[in-house]
């Protein structure tokens, strides 16, 4: 009798470490993080207050100065440990250059309506599914391997600071 409910406690076991050797690993995908707000557009770095007179308020300019955050974007970028930007201008030739061809104001719905596009173009369903993720098989073929782009590089006489670390 103990020698049979000892086989059933084990057998138990076994099936219960089996089946969460099974479980799909938690990773966060395009797939599963959805197009909810972007964290970065409010930041509360101020005391907010009530105007006296409601009717009187601007017109509201997402991303731009207004009457709580007068310089918004320095505001994050001090909020999130960096440096404020001096207005020195220094970065306008790199602005320049990289906007030579223009700018898309709608980028972020562009990319993900191309992304869209892309993924059901690439991905079919996989002969087992517990493979791959849909995001990964569809870039698999653009994925860069860092030991010989590091390879590469060095050969070249790039100066590399540090090596890519192993999977």
């Amino acid at each position: 009798m103990l020698h049979a409910n000892g086989m059933k406690f084990g057998l138990c076991m076994a099936i219960l470490v089996a089946t969460t050797a099974c479980a799909p690993k938690a990773q966060l995908t395009p797939s599963i993080a959805g197009g909810g707000p972007d964290e970065f557009s409010i930041s509360p770095a101020k005391a907010l207050e009530a105007p006296t007179n409601f009717a009187s308020l601007p017109v509201p300019t997402p991303g731009g100065a207004n009457l709580t955050d007068a310089t918004p974007k320095s505001d994050a970028i001090v909020a999130l440990g960096g440096r404020a930007p001096t207005a020195s201008g220094r970065d306008g030739g790199i602005v320049t250059y990289a906007s030579r061809y223009g700018v898309a104001p709608n980028i972020r719905g562009e990319l993900s309506k191309s992304d869209e596009r892309f993924l059901k173009m690439k991905t079919a369903k996989p002969a087992f599914p517990w493979t791959k993720n849909k995001y990964e098989r569809a870039y698999r073929r653009l994925a860069l391997d860092p030991w010989a782009e590091q390879a590469r590089l060095i050969a070249l006489g790039v100066l590399v600071p540090s090596a890519p670390p192993k999977p």
